[in-house]
């Protein structure tokens, strides 16, 4: 099974995603750095030179060579459900995840700044979370909070799993 971790950025899908790829013995794929590794590019570069048009088709490609890594925990960039094909690759080859965690937590976590290409200034975090908070709990199969620990975290996903077989 794959297991794909979605959700804002700064909900620490990379993070839980190495903590639950250990604790069920599976490789773990941070899709944004497939992404950097493929296009030999900073994603804040890809977003500034080519646009995010550009960076979306470059996600779904990642997203499709991550869909045949089966076992694997994926870390899905905050973006990747906003494109209906990517919604069809994740529900057709695994499990999502939605690390759900509270505005407050993600402004402690994610402040405006030049490595994030669409977290500019303020109010950036509060508009996409705006626009892609009903789509990660419409779309994912699971929501966990993801604010405690992140060994915790990935225990908790993996009961969730439990549960689900």
């Amino acid at each position: 099974m794959i297991v794909y971790l979605v959700g804002m950025p700064g909900a620490g899908k990379s993070t839980v995603g190495r903590e639950l790829a250990g604790q069920l013995g599976v490789p773990f794929v941070d899709l944004d750095g497939e992404i950097e590794r493929e296009a030999g590019a900073a994603i804040t570069a890809i977003f500034r030179d080519e646009g995010e048009a550009a960076f979306r088709a470059l996600e779904a490609a990642a997203l499709v060579k991550a869909s045949m890594q089966d076992p694997s925990v994926v870390a899905c960039g905050g973006g990747v459900v906003l494109e209906p094909a990517n919604r069809i690759t994740l529900r057709n080859t695994g499990v999502a995840v939605y690390l759900d965690v509270p505005l407050d937590e993600l402004r402690r976590r994610v402040r405006p700044a030049s490595d994030r290409p669409l977290i500019r200034q303020e109010g950036d975090l509060e508009r996409l979370l705006a626009s892609r908070g009903p789509l990660y709990r419409e779309f994912a199969a699971h929501v966990v909070d993801g604010t405690g620990d992140p060994g915790v975290v990935a225990a908790a996903i993996v009961e969730e799993l439990r549960w689900s077989v």
